[in-house]
């Protein structure tokens, strides 16, 4: 590949959802375009397998600092946080799992004007088309979807099988085979059967000419001399720092990434310096809520099929969720059955809290111990359990900022939320029983009462002024004209449901707008 330009039409930081499809929207518009992502490529069978291999494993982890694996595992102050680092950003471990919210979630004020279920029928009817989304065929037989679906309908609770970015039954290209049911889709699909970001959006932008530069991490963001905006990054393969202009920049470096390029831009360096005072307000974790059941009365073949095929619903009442039942490899399910079910409430439920930081690190130590690579021995059989999986409407209350030169995020989590967290709780319980299995929450929330999640949204609002948000209803940084943000940091609420369709159709609205800005 050719040296990188000192100039672009666009800049675009990141590469998964939103950066993707800015990517590939802008090509399509003749414009000249640089993707900067700070992780490394991914073919099928390239993606990590060894837990012990932890460099591969994690990002940064507290081991090592120049790490560079899949995984970015954060244990900030007042939640987890799981990300990934690579070309195709979250897609490359995501669920695959595609829903378009009910029109009620966007009956929230805190959403601008003109964000309606309606208005973004178009744009969710494109993500569809380009990542061919069907659900699982009723044609595969599955037996833990099965279970679910009939303990459902004992509940009187609704459940669907939502679309998925899979190719099911056919290749979906060369180098590529459809699903193997190995329930790894989390982990990065080695048979290339994900319709991954890489393999989609990007792909077809590298052949209108958008170049992707693996392994470039951004620091901060600043006017250029000659209009537009430079972008400063440090190349992780030379460790030189670098800069390169664009006439338009746009962030979509995750609700992570992009917050805290803007919050370094805004208070360190000071080359923004008036972004909005709302940066960093109104962090959500979507209400992920972790949970297992054991001793299921039947076998759930938990490790055949994708790792999700069914959500049941709870937007009956408020507060609102969904909730799933994924399952792993049967590598995975056995080392989580052999962790067993520890049961901690009453006076010592968060008990742990003040080690809540350590608990990196001790993360860290047993992967590259090989602790958690091997099954414990343990009555418990991985064939009959299955973990659950709350995705609720917390109330996006958390506060973004910078502590000790690293992002962090501050959040009374158990006592802001507490009635989702009863209602989720409540309803794993039944579900349990339903499956005459024994129901926990995941044991580091009875240690600590802080949640773990993987769809971490907003710090970067959306809005109708920067007294209520940080961008525009198209996407631009008050401000700040032509600098742009597509990511999960708009989203001004949680979802309710998995995100990542609506993540996406907002990108692609603000794509259609950075373009018009042309």
């Amino acid at each position: 590949m050719a040296a990188m330009a000192n100039r672009y039409d666009v800049v675009v930081v990141g590469s998964g959802f939103g950066g993707s499809i800015t990517a590939l929207r802008l090509a399509q518009a003749g414009k000249s375009v640089a993707v900067l992502e700070r992780g490394r490529r991914y073919s099928p069978g390239q993606f990590p397998r060894d837990v012990k291999r932890t460099d591969e494993l994690l990002w940064r982890h507290s081991s090592r600092e120049q790490a560079q694996g899949l995984y970015d595992i954060r244990f900030l102050s007042g939640i987890g946080t799981v990300v990934a680092s690579g070309v195709g950003g979250g897609s490359l471990v995501y669920a695959n799992i595609h829903v378009r919210p009910d029109p009620v979630v966007f009956e929230d004020p805190r959403w601008p004007r003109g964000y309606t279920r309606a208005a973004l029928e178009p744009y969710y009817d494109k993500v569809a088309s380009e990542l061919h989304l069907t659900p699982m065929p009723e044609s595969i037989s599955l037996r833990k979807r099965n279970v679910l679906r009939r303990a459902a309908e004992r509940m009187g609770r609704e459940v669907f099988d939502p679309p998925e970015a899979v190719a099911w039954t056919e290749s979906p290209g060369p180098g590529r085979k459809p699903c193997q049911l190995c329930a790894e889709c989390e982990f990065g699909c080695q048979f290339g059967a994900k319709q991954t970001m890489d393999q989609t959006y990007l792909a077809r932008a590298e052949k209108l000419g958008a170049t992707i530069w693996p392994r470039m991490q951004v620091s901060h963001v600043e006017p250029a001399p000659g209009g537009g905006y430079r972008v400063h990054y440090q190349d992780l393969a030379t460790g030189e720092r670098r800069s390169v202009d664009g006439a338009r920049v746009v962030l979509s470096a995750g609700t992570l990434g992009t917050v805290e390029i803007l919050l370094r831009s805004r208070d360190k360096t000071r080359t923004l310096p008036k972004l909005s005072a709302r940066l960093g307000h109104g962090y959500s974790g979507n209400g992920d809520f972790l949970g297992s059941v054991f001793n299921s009365r039947e076998d759930l073949e938990p490790w055949v099929g994708p790792d999700v095929s069914t959500v049941m619903r709870f937007f009956d009442a408020e507060p609102s969720f969904t909730m799933a039942a994924p399952t792993f490899n049967k590598p995975v399910m056995e080392v989580l059955a052999g962790l067993g079910q520890p049961r901690i409430g009453g006076l010592f439920q968060g008990i742990g809290a003040p080690l809540w930081p350590l608990l990196g690190p001790a993360l860290n130590m047993a992967f590259a111990k090989g602790l958690l690579s091997k099954p414990a021995r343990t009555s418990a059989d991985p064939a009959r359990m299955t973990n659950l999986f709350g995705i609720g409407r917390d109330n996006a209350n958390g506060r973004m900022g910078m502590k000790g030169g690293q992002l962090d995020i501050e959040w009374n989590y158990a006592a802001e939320n507490k009635a989702l967290i009863q209602r989720m709780t409540g309803a794993m319980q039944e579900l349990a029983s339903q499956y005459g299995g024994t129901y926990a929450p995941l044991v580091t929330w009875s240690l600590f009462q802080r949640p773990i999640t993987v769809h971490s949204l907003g710090g970067a609002h959306l809005a109708e002024s920067p007294e209520r948000g940080v961008v525009s209803t198209e996407g631009e940084v008050f401000q700040y004209p032509g600098l742009y943000l597509a990511d999960g940091s708009v989203i001004p609420t949680s979802i309710g449901f998995h995100p990542v369709m609506t993540i996406s159709a907002v990108s692609e609205r603000i794509a259609e707008a950075v373009a018009r800005g042309f």
